[in-house]
Parts: structure tokens; C-alpha cells; sequence
């Protein structure tokens, strides 16, 4: 046990000690930089995680990492006998725990998920604090230039790139109405669509029936493509009292 004396004291504040604490220091400094720049992107875009939260997870994972590095210093150096760190433990505790975090910003709203990217980019940017912490500052530069380059230019690629068009679709039928599941599959057909197979689900009650699924465009540019007329020819189909569609997006 160590006694408390001032020249324990004082060992916090030593030459070896003070520089220790420098090198972590500018470890922090730069995954706090780095978390920041991979957090305006989301922030320019409107995105509920910002520059705070990437510095700051990025920030805390190059510390939980960087501290393992230094046993021979910590509590002032006074202590020799410390077991031998295992850094991947600590990495495996901050992947972890951040994982958590990510989840929490997934939202789903009916057929839509939003904040996958937002969740993935949260995850890696505790990886950049982990190459900071163990000192792999070139590795942890290119690694923020890439996510930054996939999250601001990627979705204008994919624009560009055929796709084949989702959306979902929600229907609510008068009371006592019983809907056809051929003529409106055949229907929709002609419009340059598919009911997604399997997305179908029914929900019934003693006054009227609704049906959800996922109609797929035949094609990268269906036509029509909007929202608004594809609107207007589903409440133009037989029955139909009430109308809910959306791009399906994740």
C-alpha cells in the first residue's frame, strides 16, 4: 500500500509522468479533430448525431486505448508489480459499448429505417480513436478521408447507378369491402410494378380490412415515378378508402 507523502505526490508531476501525460494529451487532441471532421458531415446534413458526439466517441475510444500503452505510469509510477495489458480487451469494451450507442439512433417507421449510416459512422469512428490510441496516426487520417468521402459523395453515386425503385404502401378498404389480391397485383403490374413477394401483410377488424406491402418498379426509371400520381391511381383502385405510401428508404 502506497503511503500518501509528498514525494508520492510529487511522482504524479515528474519529467516521465508529465511527458506521458503530453503524448496522451496530443493522442486526444488529434481523435478529438478527427472525430469532429467526421461529425460535421452529419451535422451539415441534419443528422441528430453531430460534431459532439463524434468528438466525443471518438475522443474517449483513443483514451480507453492510449492509457493502456503507459502502465509503468499510472498512480505516479509508484506501483512495479501491474499485470501485463491486454489491448484488444479494452478494444473489444469500446466496440462494444459503442455499439450500443449506434443502436440507439436506428429509428424504423413503418416500412422506413433511418440512421443506419448515422450508426455505422458512430462505430467507426471509435475505430479512428483506437488507430490514434496505439499511435497509428496515418492509418487513422486515411481512415476518416474515406468515411468522410463515402458518406458526402457516395449517395451521389448511387443516384447515378440503376436502381430498381421500392415503395410502401399501406391500404385501407371501406367497411365490408373484401379486396382482390390478382386484379390489385395486376394493377399495379401495369404501372410498372411488383408487390415485393412476401411484404404483403392484412390487418382486419369488424369494419374494414388494410393491406401493407412493398411494390418494386420493374425497372431503374419507372413510369410513373412520383409520389403524387402514384397516389392518385391507388385511391382510384376499387374500395380503396384510405391511402399511407412512402419511399421505402434504410
Amino acid at each position: 500500500m502506497v503511503s500518501l507523502n509528498p514525494t508520492y505526490l510529487a511522482s504524479f508531476w515528474s519529467q516521465s509522468v508529465v511527458e506521458a501525460n503530453v503524448l496522451v494529451f496530443l493522442n486526444l487532441g488529434g481523435a478529438m479533430l478527427l472525430g469532429l471532421l467526421l461529425g460535421y458531415e452529419r451535422s451539415y446534413h441534419g443528422r441528430a448525431a453531430g460534431m459532439r458526439t463524434y468528438g466525443i466517441v471518438c475522443m474517449a475510444s483513443a483514451a480507453l486505448t492510449v492509457f493502456a500503452g503507459y502502465p509503468e505510469y499510472w498512480w505516479g509510477g509508484a506501483l512495479n508489480h501491474i499485470a501485463a495489458i491486454d489491448p484488444t480487451r479494452v478494444v473489444q469494451g469500446i466496440v462494444t459499448g459503442v455499439g450500443f450507442l449506434g443502436a440507439g439512433v436506428i429509428m424504423k417507421e413503418g416500412l422506413n429505417i433511418s440512421g443506419l449510416t448515422t450508426a455505422a459512422s458512430i462505430w467507426a469512428s471509435s475505430a479512428i480513436g483506437v488507430l490514434v490510441g496505439v499511435g497509428l496516426f496515418g492509418a487513422a487520417i486515411l481512415l476518416t478521408v474515406l468515411l468522410v468521402v463515402l458518406m458526402m459523395w457516395m449517395p451521389k453515386l448511387e443516384a447515378r447507378l440503376p436502381s430498381r425503385r421500392a415503395m410502401g404502401v399501406a391500404l385501407g378498404f371501406v367497411p365490408g369491402h373484401e379486396p382482390d389480391e390478382a386484379l390489385l397485383k395486376d394493377t399495379i403490374r401495369t404501372w410498372g410494378y411488383v408487390v415485393a413477394e412476401g411484404s404483403l401483410s392484412i390487418t382486419a377488424s369488424s369494419h374494414a380490412v388494410q393491406w401493407n406491402f412493398v411494390m418494386v418498379a420493374l425497372k431503374s426509371r419507372p413510369e410513373p415515378s412520383s409520389l403524387f400520381e402514384l397516389s392518385r391511381l391507388l385511391r382510384a383502385i376499387e374500395g380503396v378508402d384510405s391511402l399511407q405510401i412512402s419511399h421505402a428508404r434504410n
